[in-house]
């Protein structure tokens, strides 16, 4: 049996747990024994966390330390895959740029809050994104850092209306990437619960989870 980590805390604002609530029983649904964690000391679990298939870390900000940072990333490294979205993997640790190295990307600003915009599928045969079509948000268009060997899915294009600056960024939005021998997926969708609720996002990190666990 395949085996799936979610650890969630951090940041009360993003609905961790809600959020975990809505995918622990979609992965038990797909033969996944899951277990749901509070704490980032489950990462000092050497043997359990080499054993795993999957972790889905759903934690914004906060801290980690040194020890429980080694062990999240040895077991990637190993080749347990991660997969995530938002906050809860793409802006957990700011401190920690090896942590950021293993996402592929840092939150660093949303223009305008809460606002409509279109997450654009440029990946049309990629088991995470085919058949769908692109499709609007009315949520937190996120600005990330990202690193340029992503192999990004999707994207979305900021209008400038709130930052002039950047009016035709082209940001990715949906991304998979290698961490040596662990498979890593991120979607910066999935601010709050209800974000879910729209059909492409569950799909995006429901087949994402699944593409990323070995």
């Amino acid at each position: 049996m395949k085996s799936a980590l979610m650890v969630w805390g951090g940041w009360e604002g993003h609905e961790p747990k809600q959020c975990v609530d809505i995918f622990a029983p979609y992965l038990e649904e797909q033969g996944f024994e899951v277990r749901v964690v509070n704490t980032l000391d489950v990462y000092l679990e050497e043997d359990y966390m080499a054993a795993l298939s999957l972790i889905v870390p759903v934690w914004t900000m906060g801290e980690i330390t040194s020890e429980q940072e080694k062990g999240l990333l040895a077991a990637v490294l190993s080749g347990v895959g991660i997969a995530g979205w938002h906050g809860g993997m793409g802006d957990s640790f700011r401190n920690n740029t090896e942590y950021q190295f293993m996402v592929g990307g840092q939150w660093v600003v949303h223009p305008g809050g809460i606002v409509d915009y279109e997450v654009n599928i440029i990946n049309h045969d990629d088991p995470i994104t085919a058949g769908l079509s692109d499709f609007a948000m009315h949520s937190e268009q996120y600005y990330m850092h990202v690193d340029p060997s992503n192999e990004v899915l999707a994207t979305t294009t900021f209008s400038g209306e709130h930052y002039p600056w950047v009016a035709g960024c082209v940001m990715p939005v949906v991304w998979k990437r290698r961490y040596d021998q662990g498979r890593v997926f991120y979607t910066s969708l999935g601010h709050v619960a209800a974000d879910f609720q729209v059909p492409e996002v569950r799909q995006i990190v429901e087949r994402g989870m699944l593409w990323a666990s070995r």
